[in-house]
């Protein structure tokens, strides 16, 4: 659970950062980054993306000590997966702020539709919040004083954004690119062809100037055109063998899972693959011909071999 608060540990980001009058708070995999602006009269703060729900109280930590006595008036979500959202109503409760969410995901967040917000499918959680505004795209916000663009970044998720900042050649680029690689292609678990989405995603970034990115989970960092390189031969892999995204996806939900309740038996960890819906869509579409059990029994192999998980008399744990 360990976060790393970012202003000035690089000279060169660290002058941007302060231009920006930003800070970042590098998380870790369960819980996405967050960005803290605030503007010199200490007026007016708003923090992007807010982490998981078991997190919420160290996010509320967090915000509260980098703030300084400043207000924070809104929070903004890069998309509304759990990890990117999960502390909405905690900051809500302690700071007042308001919430802006992709405009497409207004109307969900207002019905609280766990299946079409993910929660239900991923088998996780989210505290219920409600949006007062929405982020669409090509809207220009003001963040600490300076400009940011809304950009649209379907493929992760068909509504997510990133915020871009042209004079500083800054881009909060959520899950849409990692220094090594992006997020799972969710809706590729529904049938839904998105892996051109992540390749114009990846086609837009490059065509931006854009010298630091500040990714969804990892470190920010620079070098974007090897980073989009990386991305662009992991989504090359993807495409020529889409069963290898849909196992490698099945694997992430797992460890996703285990981070959060990190020791679970194996009884508990089957009720929970059995309850989670990408599960039985994933063996469905890709993995028909091998039995549910022994795909499962795989799938956790595979995760042991990689030393993410731990499995020894009947208990399951994360590594």
């Amino acid at each position: 659970m360990a976060s790393k608060v970012l202003r000035s540990s690089v000279p060169e980001l660290g002058d941007r950062l302060e231009a920006a009058g930003a800070t970042v708070f590098e998380r870790g995999w369960l819980s996405s980054n967050n960005v803290l602006f605030v503007p010199a009269s200490g007026a007016g703060a708003t923090l992007v993306d807010s982490g998981y729900w078991t997190h919420q109280a160290q996010t509320v930590e967090l915000t509260r000590r980098a703030l300084g006595g400043a207000r924070l008036e809104a929070l903004l979500n890069t998309h509304l997966h759990s990890d990117h959202c999960g502390g909405n109503a905690a900051l809500v409760q302690a700071f007042g702020c308001r919430i802006s969410v992709p405009s497409g995901e207004h109307k969900k967040v207002q019905d609280w539709d766990e299946s079409l917000l993910t929660y239900r499918p991923t088998g996780q959680h989210c505290p219920r919040f409600s949006s007062d505004g929405v982020l669409a795209s090509d809207d220009v916000i003001v963040l600490a004083g300076r400009t940011w663009k809304v950009v649209a970044s379907p493929g992760h998720d068909p509504e997510s954004v990133m915020l871009y900042e042209p004079d500083l050649r800054l881009l909060i680029s959520a899950d849409a690119l990692w220094e090594d690689g992006f997020g799972v292609v969710f809706p590729e678990l529904e049938g839904k062809d998105s892996f051109s989405d992540v390749r114009s995603t990846l086609a837009l970034i490059a065509s931006l100037p854009v010298e630091w990115v500040i990714p969804g989970h990892g470190r920010p960092f620079t070098g974007v055109a090897a980073a989009i390189d990386r991305a662009r031969d992991r989504l090359s892999r993807f495409e020529a063998d889409p069963r290898r995204h849909a196992a490698h996806a099945a694997k992430v939900l797992i460890k996703f899972h285990l981070l959060e309740v990190q020791t679970q038996s194996l009884a508990e960890l089957h009720a929970w693959l059995d309850a989670t819906q990408y599960f039985a869509a994933i063996h469905r579409m890709h993995f028909a011909r091998v039995p549910a059990d022994e795909w499962r029994a795989e799938l956790l192999e595979g995760l042991c071999k990689s030393k993410a998980i731990g499995v020894s008399n009947g208990v399951v744990r994360n590594l």
